[in-house]
């Protein structure tokens, strides 16, 4: 008995490439020209590294789609050009990182007027991202020539692709010298003062929000790289800056001084908190891949202290007169003033302060009779044995 076998490994992307006049919209149909890229299929590289294709390529990452596309295939083209701009592949790597004009093309990108669109960003912020990792110098240069860069990117930081595109400047650059290159002149553009400025209660939810997570991994990153990087000399000039009194005092300050809404307080208690986080498992981390089973303790710098104390007063009387909720209906009843996010924020901090033992600080709480206040909520009151056991 004899089987036929089709031993034509000629691909459909090969046949294609074989036609005079293809298209590299013809090619991007073809399901398997992601596999063809990866296994580096030189006629194709050749193809796509094209100036024509290369700028039609970052074109569609970085342009809405007509709005009379259907839909379902609207977004098909984008998506496919970003897998192939970040497949890892030298060639295009090559091409994308070293030629001014599509990272021209490409930058314009943070041109346009917010709200960006969500996946457009996701899209551009990989793209970069791949850049930053696999042709860091020439990139990094690049975006140090742009004066609005870091701007920009705060413009749009309601979009969450900003804010992953901000942590990988500062986490994904090597060596070392570089990155602490690339911190020094984040830190010259005031990134972690603008970002605590974005914490008003005049700013919206979602530039407060991730500015507020944004300054959180700042600091978790900031000081497991610290660690994890001993041949460093230099402090991290980010970390210095967001654990300075003056730093704190003004975060402080949005919070409290004018109109107070549950959203800002939350954001900039959040903040503190992670400031005063004194141990972390290496599996929460974000390097774990470094740090798994273990956990790593940090100290917390007497400036924080410093710039909270004086403000304990502000949060003991948020105990008292939170941001006013709604009624909330249970079933046992009508909640006419609910304990609220903002107040359970509050006693979180509160406990975490007890936990550094700073005797100021537990006079001044004692003075105020915070601890009372707190311990009539059943639920407070875990949260504070949480912390201060």
């Amino acid at each position: 008995m004899f089987w036929k076998f089709d031993l034509n490994t000629t691909s459909h992307v090969d046949k294609l490439l074989d036609k005079e006049d293809v298209t590299l919209h013809e090619l991007m149909d073809e399901d398997d020209i992601l596999q063809e890229c990866k296994a580096q299929n030189r006629k194709l590289l050749d193809f796509i590294c094209q100036q024509h294709c290369m700028e039609e390529l970052v074109s569609l990452i970085t342009h809405e789609p007509p709005v009379d596309m259907d839909e379902k295939v609207r977004f098909k083209y984008p998506n496919t050009a970003c897998e192939l701009l970040t497949s890892d592949v030298p060639q295009i790597n090559d091409k994308l990182g070293g030629d001014e004009t599509l990272l021209n093309i490409l930058y314009d990108f943070l041109d346009h007027e917010p709200p960006l669109n969500p996946l457009l960003a996701s899209f551009f912020s990989k793209t970069i991202g791949n850049l930053i990792a696999r042709k860091t110098e020439q990139v990094i240069a690049f975006l140090r020539k742009k004066d609005q860069f870091i701007s920009l990117v705060l413009k749009h930081i309601d979009t969450s692709a900003m804010m992953d595109l901000l942590l990988r400047l500062i986490s994904c650059v090597e060596p070392a010298p570089l990155r602490q290159e690339v911190l020094n002149w984040l830190n010259e553009a005031k990134v972690i003062q603008r970002l605590v400025e974005l914490i008003q209660w005049s700013q919206d939810e979602d530039r407060q929000s991730n500015a507020s997570q944004t300054l959180c991994d700042i600091i978790r990153l900031s000081r497991d790289q610290g660690n994890q990087l001993q041949e460093i000399s230099e402090p991290d000039p980010l970390l210095t800056a967001l654990e300075s009194q003056e730093c704190v005092e003004q975060l402080l300050k949005n919070m409290f001084d004018g109109d107070q809404t549950e959203n800002c307080i939350v954001n900039g208690t959040q903040i503190l908190l992670t400031l005063l986080e004194t141990r972390r498992s290496g599996v929460e981390g974000l390097m774990d891949s470094f740090s798994q089973g273990f956990e790593r303790s940090y100290t917390v710098n007497s400036s924080i202290l410093h710039g909270i104390e004086p403000r304990l007063k502000d949060f003991h009387q948020l105990l008292l007169n939170p941001p006013k909720k709604t009624s909330i209906l249970t079933t046992i009843g009508v909640l006419e003033e609910p304990l609220g996010n903002a107040r359970l924020h509050g006693a979180r901090l509160i406990a975490a302060l007890l936990h550094t033992n700073t005797p100021s600080i537990n006079y001044e709480l004692c003075r105020l009779n915070t601890m009372d206040l707190l311990l009539v909520s059943n639920t407070v009151r875990h949260i504070v044995e949480e912390y201060a056991v």
